[in-house]
Parts: structure tokens; C-alpha cells; sequence
């Protein structure tokens, strides 16, 4: 739904509001110069009735001279208007920029299940560039040509009342194209921005996925969509435009039609003698003023309409409801944490499988300091598990709670304060070794990532790199293997020193070597934690404490491996077609018919 002009508006003094010291002053300069311009004029009367119409040399200098100081204050009334115009576009759209990202980082993860990355970033990058043009000069073209359109008007009718009747009977067929066609060219304004969003978006994307784009010779299918979405960016960038001309020539057209009329009722005035040539010239030069500022302000309100749609995008980023939220008074981990870690009865649906249980019913207890492994199929809910302990989502029945306390008690910041996790897939920043590593603990010194590094394993292939510690990874860490990429997760979940680790089958891109070296790593790590750990080799879960069994979001069975090859038909399964243990397999599947 549009958003109303004054609603808009509204949204942007409030980024405005801060800097009313700098808005006066440029307000300041803005009155100051276009006084100066209308005052211009006045002399350009008495040079005309003075000097040249009664050859008065006198009054010709002293004319002169006055044009000239009026012209250097104007000058210097141009500078601190420019600079503080710009200044003020330059700032606010930096806060906008801040505001909306800070906004976006807190979102929930569902958010972005429906929002495109690449539109996000189009969102804060080209929108905020546009409202930035018109903050720093459109808006102040525009206020400086309704100053002067204003002040000419009552120049107008100073010099002469007759003359001025024209003009005023051309101003609301001046009004109602520019208030029919601005409309139009607003609404045309934002499918033009989402369409360059999505051009944006499309790029991102491939160039992100670049490498499996090539392996698929998908390059002349990719490049065919991108020109189609370049192609209709186009056309509707092309309506927008047309309308803007249509604006600019309707407007031209009046403008100076209605100049061309009063210029000849008042050269019969002349002729006549009842007006002189000083107040003629006076008159076509605030004319003139009046006729330039109308159509500076007709192509100035497509930039405003432009601008409110870009704007209308952003304050939808801003207002866009964060589902997962600290409550007002949130609980406290008091004491010692232990790391007590209690599902119950849970259940869960994503947002866009509302039918369709991810988690149904789920009740588990990991005590402190005890590793559980979850196994089973893909689709049986595990990394769900992990994003309910993180509360990425909040469960639609049952709790999580953490020492006894609800977690949607907590607020989430505290929460993961307490977890580390190592993904399947880590993810790597744009940046170098230290930075990534050390984003598990900002503030951590130089030797504790080293520490962390080495406890990792991860020392031996960093050392080896161009600039060591401060090589820079490219964008995802595309200058590292899978299993250099893991070993530096793990080494961030180390520095962290968390009371609980979620591993998400973190050893799984490693060689054997690799593997048995971050093996005994992790172990050293899940020491006297609570440890959560995704599992689909079930060799990398042999010494856990404990094997819970998922199998279409319900927790099946639970136990030891060797209960579970007897008691478990799905468990005994897995572990035959990694194990080769057919005849466990059989007797559980025997066992359970």
C-alpha cells in the first residue's frame, strides 16, 4: 500500500531533525540568495530608466556599483547555501543508512525467506544515493525556485497590478499537470527502483555462485534472464520518463505562452506611455524569474517523486517487524551457568510450511556438560534443533529452556552469548585470517587467536599462506579449501569458549589426516560442555554420550549406539550402510515388525 505524501514526509524530518542548526543555515542562505536575485532586478531598472533612457552617468555608476555588490553577496550566499545543502544530504542519508542496516541485522531469519539479499542491499545502497541527490540539491532547487516564483509574483504585482493578472490566470493550468503527471511519475518511480533491485539481485547471485554457473555452461541462460530483467528495468524506467516529458513540455508550453502574451499587453503599455521601459524590462525580467522557477519545479517534483518511492522502500525495511524480540524486562542467568539444556513437547512449522511440522512434539534434556549426537535422514529436523536452541524462530507449541529458564525469558543476545556453533557449510567473511577468526571474540588478543588457531589445527595451513594471519580470504573465503574453511570455524568456536557447542557435522569436508587432528580438537572442546552435535557419518559420533534418533521432525529413540543397533529399525539401518553391519540390521528389523 502508498505510503501518503505527508506521511513520507514525516519520515524524513524525523532524520532532519537533528541538524536544525545546519537547516536554519541553509534555510538562511536559501532566503538570502533568492532576495538577492529578485533584488538584482531593481537595478537592472534603474540602469535602464537612469542610465540609458535619460543618459544620467551618475546614476549609471552608482546603478553599477550596486549590481555588483549584490552580485558578490550572492556568491558568497551560493556557497553556504551549496555546502550546507549538501552537508545535510550527505548526513542524513548516512543515518538512513545506518538506521535501516542496524534495523536489518536484528531481523529475524524468516524475514529473509521472503527477502531477497541483493534487493536488501539495492535498498540501502542505490535508494539511499537517490534520497541523497535530492536532500543535497533537488529539494533545494525546488525551495529556491518556490522562494523565487513567491517573490517574483509580488514583484509582479509592485511594478504592475494589469500585467500581473495575466500571469495569475495561467497558474492553475501551470498547477494541474504538474500535480496529475507527479503523481504518475511517483508510482512509476518505485517499480522502476524494485525493478532495478531485482537487476541487482540477479548479478549478485551469479557472480556468488560463479563457479557452479560455469560447471553447468549456464552463462548464455544466465546472461538471456539478466538482459530480460535489464530490458524491462528499462521500459518501465522509459514510462517514467515519458511522463516527466510530458510534464516538462505542458508546463514549457503555458509557462511561456502566457510570458509571450504579457510581454506584448505590455509593449502596448509602452507605446502607449503609460509604462516606462525600465518597468517593462523589470516587469519580463521577474517574468522571466517566475517562468524559469515554474519549470525548474515541474522537473524538480519527478526527482521529489522519485525520491518518495525510494524512501516509501526504505521505511518498509525500517518498519518491518522483528519476530524474535528480548522482552521487556528479560531474565538473568544468575550464578553459574550451567548449560542445562531442556526441550519439551516442542513443535514447529516454518513460516512457509505452515502444514507441515519440522519439529512435532519434540522432548529432550541434555544435562550439563553431556554431548548428544542427533542422527537421522535429511529432512528429519536436526539443523531446525539448532536454530530453535539459537531462537531463530520461536516454536508454535511446547518450550526450550536453558538452566530452567524459557529462553523467549531471555533476551537472545544473552542467549547466544553462551553458544558457539560450527556449521556444515561455515561461513567465511570478506577479510583476513585474524578477522575471522576473532569474530567468535572481538576483543580477543593476537595470541589467544593464535592459540585458538593452533588448538584447531588450523595454524599449520595459515602459516603457510601468502601474508599468514593477514591474508586476505576473498569474498566467502573463496581462497580456502572446505576443510581449511571448517578448521578456521572451529577455531572461532574455540575463542568463544562457549558453554554450549552445536556442531553441524563439523568435521565433514576434512581428509583423514584432518579429520582425526580437529577430531581430537573438538573433543579437548566439548570437555565438560553441553554439546549438541549433528551427525550424518555416524564414526564421528561414536564417543558422544548419548545418540537421539530424528526421523520426520519426531524424536524416535535415544541411547547408546549399541542400544540403539538393537532397539532402533532406522538407527540399525544408517549404521548398515555405513558400517556394513547387515546382521545388527536385520535383527532390528526383525525385532520390530
Amino acid at each position: 500500500m502508498q505510503k501518503s505524501s505527508s506521511a513520507l514526509l514525516g519520515n524524513a524530518a524525523t532524520f532532519l531533525k537533528p541538524y536544525k542548526k545546519q537547516i536554519l543555515i541553509a534555510a538562511v542562505a536559501l532566503v538570502f540568495t533568492a532576495g538577492l536575485t529578485l533584488g538584482l532586478v531593481q537595478y537592472v531598472r534603474v540602469i535602464v530608466d537612469k542610465g540609458f533612457v535619460e543618459g544620467s552617468t551618475e546614476s549609471l555608476n552608482m546603478a553599477i556599483l550596486g549590481f555588483l555588490v549584490v552580485a558578490a553577496l550572492q556568491a558568497i550566499g551560493t556557497f553556504a547555501r551549496f555546502y550546507w545543502v549538501s552537508w545535510l544530504g550527505e548526513r542524513v542519508t548516512a543515518d538512513i543508512r545506518k538506521a535501516v542496516y542496524a534495523h536489518i541485522i536484528e531481523l529475524h531469519p524468516g524475514y529473509f525467506e521472503d527477502n531477497l539479499s541483493g534487493e536488501i542491499q539495492s535498498r540501502i545502497t542505490t535508494d539511499t544515493t537517490l534520497i541523497q541527490s535530492v536532500i543535497g540539491s533537488s529539494a533545494s532547487i525546488a525551495l529556491r525556485n518556490l522562494l523565487m516564483m513567491v517573490g517574483g509574483t509580488v514583484f509582479l504585482f509592485v511594478t504592475n497590478p494589469k500585467l500581473t493578472s495575466v500571469v495569475m490566470i495561467c497558474i492553475p493550468l501551470v498547477i494541474g499537470p504538474i500535480l496529475y503527471f507527479g503523481r504518475k511519475v511517483r508510482r512509476l518511480s518505485r517499480s522502476s527502483q524494485d525493478e532495478i533491485a531485482n537487476v541487482g539481485a540477479y548479478v549478485g547471485e551469479s557472480i556468488q555462485q560463479i563457479k557452479t554457473v560455469q560447471a553447468y555452461n549456464h552463462q548464455r541462460y544466465d546472461d538471456q534472464q539478466f538482459s530480460n530483467h535489464v530490458e524491462t528495468a528499462f521500459k518501465v524506467a522509459l514510462s517514467r520518463i515519458k511522463m516527466r516529458s510530458f510534464l516538462i513540455t505542458i508546463v514549457t508550453t503555458l509557462v511561456f505562452g502566457a510570458l509571450a502574451i504579457m510581454i506584448w499587453v505590455g509593449g502596448q503599455d509602452v507605446i502607449n506611455g503609460s509604462m516606462s521601459a525600465g518597468e517593462l524590462t523589470a516587469f519580463v525580467a521577474y517574468a522571466v524569474i517566475v517562468a524559469a522557477a515554474v519549470g525548474a519545479i515541474s522537473q524538480v517534483i519527478s526527482e521529489l517523486q522519485r525520491a518518495a518511492g525510494a524512501m516509501e522502500r526504505l521505511m518498509e525495511l525500517l518498519e518491518a517487524t522483528n519476530e524474535i524480540t528480548a522482552p521487556e524486562k528479560p531474565r538473568q542467568l544468575d550464578g553459574k551457568f550451567e548449560g542445562l539444556l531442556q526441550v519439551s513437547a516442542l513443535k514447529f512449522c516454518y513460516p512457509s510450511r505452515p502444514d507441515t511440522p519440522a519439529l512435532d512434539n519434540v522432548t529432550l534434556t541434555i544435562k550439563p556438560g553431556e554431548s548428544v549426537a542427533l542422527v537421522g535422514p535429511s529432512g528429519a529436523g536436526k539443523s531446525t534443533l539448532f536454530d530453535m536452541v539459537l531462537r531463530f524462530y520461536d516454536p508454535q507449541v511446547g518450550s526450550l529452556s536453558l538452566d530452567g529458564i524459557d529462553i523467549r525469558e531471555l533476551d537472545p543476545q544473552e542467549l547466544r552469548s553462551h553458544i558457539a556453533i560450527v556449521s556444515q557449510q561455515p561461513t567465511m567473511f570478506t577479510g583476513n585470517v585474524w578477522e575471522n577468526i576473532r569474530y567468535g571474540r572481538p576483543e580477543a588478543s593476537d595470541e589467544e587467536v593464535r592459540a585458538a588457531a593452533e588448538a584447531a589445527y588450523a595454524s599449520e595451513f595459515i602459516d603457510k599462506l601468502p601474508q599468514g594471519y593477514d591474508s586476505y580470504l576473498g569474498e566467502s573465503g573463496i581462497r580456502l579449501s572446505g576443510g581449511q574453511k571448517q578448521r578456521i570455524a572451529i577455531a572461532r568456536a574455540i575463542l568463544k569458549d562457549p558453554e554450549i557447542l552445536l556442531l553441524d557435522e563439523a568435521t565433514s569436508a576434512l581428509d583423514a589426516e584432518s579429520e582425526r587432528k580437529v577430531q581430537l580438537a573438538l573433543e579437548k572442546l566439548m570437555a565438560n560442555r553441553t554439546s549438541l552435535v549433528i551427525a550424518h557419518r555416524l564414526a564421528t559420533v561414536m564417543n558422544v554420550d548419548r545418540i537421539a534418533v530424528l526421523d520426520a521432525g519426531q524424536l524416535i529413540a535415544q541411547g547408546s549406539h549399541q542400544q540403539l543397533l538393537q532397539e532402533c529399525a532406522l538407527y540399525a539401518k544408517l549404521a548398515s550402510l555405513q558400517f556394513a553391519e547387515p546382521r545388527a540390521a536385520e535383527t532390528a528389523l526383525e525385532s520390530s515388525k
